[in-house]
């Protein structure tokens, strides 16, 4: 464990909640210009909520605002809870993570899928089909399977690989999973998990599957925008029955984030540590496109910049979401949209990095006062943002503004210029502050250009003739 002093803890506090502070003004731009209906986010820092978030439409249709309160299907998160709820019963010598799928679910003791082992369905490893050969059941052309349906696909067409050939995402898998967690606890899954997970942590806005009571507190799914000012449809909400275990569970960002972080080591109210590494190991690696990842026992693995990230997303019809915990810097991100192009993970990614960045300068004392905000010009949007004891230049355009930012100097002579670096830019030039009679900033120059207060710029890029009106307002 590392010991630092309160003075550290006190800015190292400081400087999440500052980039949290940022990350909120970033989500709200990326909705905006994204045209994304709604944004639900949440920040944790050891274990505290830092940010709760909420921009945007609940419905397009009706016009409901999104609230922080607002319930969203998290889809394949519900994969790390069906995994807690194994270790549970792991820890209590209830079952064994080698166990095998016939020793729980006799229907299958005579299938393809019998020899396959609790630790193989959690790791994706069993080689099972993904969602079965009819699965128009995820965009409306059927019901979820039931129970008697799940081992119908097992029996019929369940096995696709042989056991550890390939990592292979599977959602009945998990289904299957569900099954044996009711046969070893003697509970039905919602039961189990909302007593020996939900409860611990105190959540109420959570739970393994759909609940048409509450059905006016879920936040609307919508389809994609096909096109540039396309228009969205709702997609309405269903139960997804013995599928609950892989893709049930509701939530809120603030109670995601909550979960999530009672997976950091040391915190022993869901699994004791030896449980928690076995289930952020990395089993599997995976490329995709020339990216890898990795996915342990139930949680998506990833590292960025050199430092591993644990979570999941989640894809229901019309919603997208995503959580990271950082067990490095204990911070857990969450990000919830309700549209099939939702950028979760994008921003999820994103704030994470921008967290980072303000704790690797936590302890600078080198800001910049008065110069805060978003300008804009005609080749870009800036923001001049504090993340820790520093000021930065960011690019809110950017799915990663913590990658391309730049720390503003001031010089010796007490005038602010761009970092001396290495560059294709302007590194090294001054940066120059117009101020008006209040005192406010009218204009700031970067690169040599002129940039406006964002409102400013864009009330003139809306004007009948915006050339003009940018000629008359420059420095």
């Amino acid at each position: 464990m590392t010991v630092t002093s309160p003075d550290v803890d006190a800015r190292r506090q400081e400087a999440v909640r500052s980039a949290a502070e940022y990350a909120a003004r970033w989500f709200a731009f990326a909705g905006e210009t994204r045209e994304v209906p709604g944004i639900q986010a949440a920040i944790r820092y050891r274990g505290e909520l830092i940010l709760e978030f909420a921009w945007g439409s609940a419905n397009v249709e009706t016009g409901e605002t999104l609230t922080t309160e607002s319930l969203f299907r998290i889809a394949s998160h519900s994969k790390t809870f069906t995994a807690t709820a194994v270790f549970q019963l792991a820890e209590r010598g209830a079952l064994r993570l080698d166990d095998t799928v016939a020793h729980w679910v006799p229907e299958l003791a005579d299938s393809d899928l019998a020899a396959i082992t609790v630790r193989e369905l959690l790791a994706h490893q069993g080689g099972v089909v993904r969602d079965g050969r009819d699965a128009d059941y995820w965009q409306r052309g059927a019901a979820f399977p039931d129970r008697r349906r799940i081992v119908d696909i097992c029996r019929a067409e369940g096995r696709i690989f042989a056991r550890n050939e390939h990592f292979k995402y599977s959602n009945i898998a998990y289904s299957v999973l569900g099954l044996i967690i009711e046969a070893a606890s003697g509970a039905d899954y919602d039961t189990f998990t909302r007593q020996n997970i939900c409860a611990p942590l105190g959540l109420e806005r959570s739970g393994a599957e759909w609940q048409g009571a509450r059905a006016d507190e879920y936040a609307a799914g919508h389809t994609a925008r096909f096109a540039l000012g396309g228009r969205r449809r709702v997609i309405p909400h269903v139960d997804t029955r013995a599928m609950a275990a892989a893709t049930g569970w509701f939530s809120t960002a603030s109670e995601t984030s909550a979960y999530l972080a009672a997976h950091a080591l040391g915190d022993d109210r869901l699994l004791g540590d030896d449980s928690k590494r076995q289930a952020q190991y990395r089993v599997s690696r995976i490329e995709i496109g020339g990216a890898h990842r990795h996915y342990g026992l139930g949680f998506e693995l990833f590292e960025l910049d050199g430092s591993l990230l644990v979570g999941h997303s989640g894809g229901y019809p019309g919603h997208i979401t995503r959580t990271w915990l950082d067990p490095e810097n204990d911070l857990v991100v969450s990000v919830f949209t309700n549209a099939i192009d939702g950028p979760a993970d994008t921003l999820a990614t994103g704030a994470i990095g921008l967290l980072r960045l303000a704790l690797a300068h936590a302890e600078d004392d080198e800001r910049v006062d008065g110069v805060e905000g978003r300008y804009a010009s005609l080749w870009s949007v800036l923001d001049l943002a504090h993340l820790g004891g520093a000021t930065f230049a960011l690019h809110p355009q950017l799915d990663d503004p913590a990658r391309l930012a730049e720390k503003v100097e001031t010089a010796a002579d007490g005038t602010l210029r761009q970092p001396a670096r290495a560059s294709f830019g302007a590194a090294g030039e001054p940066v120059e502050v117009a101020r008006g009679g209040s005192g406010a900033v009218e204009s700031i120059t970067w690169s040599g250009m002129s940039m406006w207060p964002f409102d400013v710029f864009t009330e003139a890029m809306a004007q009948p003739d915006p050339g003009r009106i940018l000629e008359g307002m420059a420095l």
